[in-house]
């Protein structure tokens, strides 16, 4: 007796993967590209700042201790350290075109009893201007003044748009 012939099928290949649903790694991947990035940007700005603050402590002590240099020299390179500083810690946009008043009260944001509009630093709205030297006493002021704002931006997050 012979047996009967199975009924066998020819051979049958898988159906192809589909590319949807991604696996959860690609889900993964997806989320975390763009988490690095967003952290990677906020390293880099808040390396950046830093620097710039340490970087300006450094030119600070500088300008206090050089002796060649006249009273209105070292006044007009205190203006502009400042301002160098608060360009690279703020906004461009912010800080770029502030001038006289608006440029003081910019800078009195970080410390307290408005010394820029009310006191010393006034000087700091007409530096380049300015004539007349400062006093030896006058001088030691400012230089206690920016090293007190230059304090305030390193202990301050980023300052807001004054918009």
């Amino acid at each position: 007796m012979q047996p009967n012939p199975l009924p066998l099928r020819d051979i049958h290949l898988p159906e192809a993967i589909a590319w949807w649903p991604p696996a959860l790694g690609w889900w993964l991947l997806a989320l975390l590209i763009p988490l690095t990035g967003f952290f990677c940007y906020r390293l880099y700005k808040h390396l950046r700042r830093k620097t710039a603050i340490k970087t300006a402590k450094k030119i600070l002590l500088a300008i206090k201790r050089d002796k060649n240099q006249s009273n209105l020299q070292k006044l007009c390179e205190l203006s502009a350290l400042l301002r160098r500083v608060a360009v690279s810690v703020s906004p461009r946009t912010d800080v770029a075109g502030l001038t006289g008043q608006a440029w003081l009260a910019y800078l009195d944001r970080s410390v307290k009893d408005a010394p820029f509009s009310n006191g010393v630093g006034r000087c700091f709205g007409h530096a380049p201007y300015q004539k007349t030297r400062p006093t030896n006493g006058e001088l030691i002021e400012l230089i206690a003044l920016c090293e007190r704002w230059l304090k305030s931006q390193s202990k301050q997050p980023k300052l807001k748009s004054a918009k």
